[in-house]
């Protein structure tokens, strides 16, 4: 199927649940975490939650696409949830790439923001270091700095489904427009919208 296939069938929020969640990120052949069920629970397959915060680090280092970053946190944030001590631990050594960053000063602002809204939608009424944390600002610091980045679009598309509805839309746009260049982001996207128009999506509320 073409992009321009893809694309003319979506805009329209199509998956019920924590969205940043619930459907993975098609990510092709990228590296990232090991494969993980919604369902998991510490002590289910043979990852070590130990090694989490060293391997995810070691895979947003290595200067993968946005969506890969995407997916290893979706990851990460289910494994997470399993021990208190090794979600904290992740984020705070997240935040400390944002101090010195330097050239990579948007990716790092974007891989804590992202992580912190996926922990706010997963952690549930659990123990959660991202409480306070304002995770879309970080995101949209990120696309300021880094400039036009229809990938970054797709996040901040994602986060902003439970509103601010204009906000969600300018996103949907920006996306829109540059995954006629980027059949991956194009296949994402039709994941998870469909034919209706942006305005009239559901908005997702998490749990209170």
């Amino acid at each position: 199927m073409s992009v321009a296939a893809v694309l003319l069938g979506f805009t329209t929020f199509a998956h019920a649940g924590p969205p940043l969640i619930c459907h993975p990120i098609e990510i092709g052949q990228a590296k990232t975490l090991p494969s993980v069920d919604l369902n998991y629970q510490k002590g289910n397959g043979d990852y070590d939650l130990q090694n989490l915060t060293r391997d995810t680090l070691a895979i947003l280092d290595s200067n993968p696409p946005v969506l890969v970053r995407m997916e290893t946190l979706r990851r990460a944030t289910i494994y997470a949830r399993q021990d208190p001590r090794v979600a904290k631990e992740l984020l705070v050594r997240l935040y400390a790439r944002t101090a010195d960053a330097g050239n990579a000063a948007a990716l790092a602002s974007f891989d804590v923001g992202y992580l912190a809204e996926t922990y706010k939608q997963w952690m549930g009424s659990g123990p959660n270091p991202a409480q306070g944390l304002d995770g879309y600002g970080l995101v949209t610091q990120a696309i300021r700095l880094r400039g036009a980045d229809p990938e970054m679009e797709f996040a901040a598309a994602l986060i902003t489904l439970g509103g601010p509805e204009r906000d969600r839309k300018d996103h949907v746009d920006k996306a829109m427009a540059g995954a006629k260049n980027d059949p991956l982001l194009a296949e994402n996207m039709a994941a998870y919208f469909n034919r209706r128009t942006i305005a009239e999506a559901p908005a997702y509320h998490p749990a209170e």
